[in-house]
């Protein structure tokens, strides 16, 4: 006898069938001539089926270009050893995904910029989660250096690649993957950034002690791909899509030893959430091809669409501009603070 679904198990393979769905739909005709019935159509549900899962078309495009980077695995080049050896290991894995020539299949993901660049909130969104990606290469970098700060270099690393990415799908075969490699090899040891701010920051409020509990859901590092233990001693940063930089505040007040999680929130999750998962899959999934294990950073990142892990660590109401820290110790929250300069705050040594 077959056993019958439940209503969440129903409602996920749905949306397993919406996003395949879409993801035919959007390679036959594109994102702008993909129509949501058509969509449905595919799918075998209705209209309405479709958007109970997703706001819009914008937000299932989003969703089935993330799905597609999770699941990417891209080539591997070898981990690096040396600054120069990994950025180029990184650049490969990263050129390794581009077409070559104008043969082939169309890319799917030829109208992601002009819908990023469509609305002010979503270039906001991922102005921020460029620079989280050029924070996790360049801390990464800085694992194999232990010099000087080389966030500056990955972001003009990056600023190259995605350059490349562009190229890639206007004019396949323009430029020589082999020289984009070189460019971000010689990145490596160039002399480009300047020292961080004081150890502190005028504008940080302070740390309160608290004495507060603390049991988050199960949470996935997508940095390492696994899921992460929340409760270990170290830092908690909630941060609104709008506000990602400020995990480097964390990181830098932060001893040496201490974990920083970010978790990742958004008033918008139906549409920024998934870009937020394609922007950082993106770069983690090259990051963990060229950087041996012990270089990645000690920075974990968590994508809470649901807002769960927020709610645990005391905030149930988010938005692009929240910027909450916890220090845990001992499975408890000890720690809080709130608004700009938290992740400072909270980071730096208690006492």
């Amino acid at each position: 006898m077959t056993q019958r679904r439940t209503r969440a198990e129903m409602q996920e393979h749905n949306r397993a069938r919406i996003l395949a769905a879409a993801k035919d739909e959007f390679a036959h005709r594109g994102f702008r001539e993909a129509k949501i019935d058509e969509i449905a159509e595919r799918a075998g549900l209705t209209r309405g089926a479709v958007y109970s899962n997703f706001p819009g078309k914008r937000a299932l495009y989003f969703a089935v270009l993330a799905d597609l980077a999770e699941q990417a695995s891209a080539p591997s080049p070898g981990a690096g050893r040396t600054t120069p050896e990994a950025l180029g290991s990184f650049a490969r894995a990263w050129v390794g995904r581009l077409p070559l020539s104008t043969g082939g299949p169309a890319r799917i993901d030829t109208d992601l910029m002009p819908e990023i660049l469509a609305e002010e909130r979503i270039r906001q969104a991922f102005a921020q989660l460029m620079k989280l990606d050029a924070i996790l290469l360049g801390l990464a970098l800085e694992r194999l250096d232990r010099g000087d700060r080389l966030v500056r270099v990955a972001e003009t690393a990056l600023t190259t690649l995605h350059g490349a990415t562009q190229m890639a799908a206007v004019a396949p075969g323009f430029s020589d993957p082999f020289d984009i490699v070189a460019v971000c090899e010689r990145l490596a040891v160039l002399d480009m950034d300047g020292g961080w701010p004081p150890a502190h920051l005028p504008w940080a409020p302070q740390a309160r002690p608290v004495d507060e509990p603390w049991s988050p859901p199960p949470a996935i590092d997508v940095v390492r791909d696994e899921t992460v233990p929340l409760t270990d001693d170290g830092v908690v940063t909630v941060l609104g899509l709008h506000r990602l930089e400020a995990v480097e505040e964390a990181v830098r007040a932060a001893p040496s030893d201490t974990w920083v999680t970010a978790i990742l929130v958004t008033g918008d999750p139906g549409e920024l959430g998934p870009l937020a998962r394609l922007v950082v899959a993106d770069v983690c999934t090259c990051l963990r091809q060229a950087f041996p294990r012990s270089a990645w950073p000690r920075l974990r990142v968590v994508i809470d669409e649901t807002g769960g892990v927020a709610s645990a660590a005391g905030v149930p109401s988010v938005g692009d501009a929240t910027e909450v820290a916890v220090r845990v110790r001992d499975a408890k929250i000890v720690a809080r603070a709130e608004g700009r300069g938290a992740c400072h705050a909270v980071a730096r040594p208690l006492g």
